[in-house]
């Protein structure tokens, strides 16, 4: 039976990436031993996407949020880099934010129902 799922960020500054998850975004953490820290992640859902040949295979990260622009403010004063402004898709609002060591991951407001508290 699967009980979780377990997301990996490939860091070239894991202990930077690792601070930033722990001091600035506040998720908490084990340490699995010796500095290795591992997240609680927020709630979560799976979607898969089509994708052309070249594209198969790639997995992103959104971190979901219910106000995208009181969200954006409060990591800003946290100093935060975002490295997108706000786009408005279909699905809802948008923007990527910078992990430092580890490149970007998407921040969104979902305009679609969400599965994270399906049952």
């Amino acid at each position: 039976m699967i009980t979780g799922a377990h997301t990996i960020i490939h860091a070239a500054d894991a202990e930077a990436a690792r601070a930033f998850f722990r001091d600035v975004l506040g998720f908490p953490y084990v340490d699995a031993g010796g500095g290795w820290l591992v997240f609680k992640s927020p709630p979560g859902e799976l979607a898969v996407h089509p994708a052309d040949p070249h594209a198969a295979g790639v997995t992103e990260l959104f971190l979901m949020c219910d106000d995208l622009a009181a969200t954006v403010t409060q990591l800003q004063a946290k100093g935060v880099e975002f490295t997108t402004g706000i786009t408005e898709q279909r699905w809802g609002s948008l923007t990527t934010l910078a992990v430092p060591g580890a490149g970007t991951v998407g921040l969104y407001q979902p305009r679609h129902d969400t599965a994270y508290d399906v049952d």
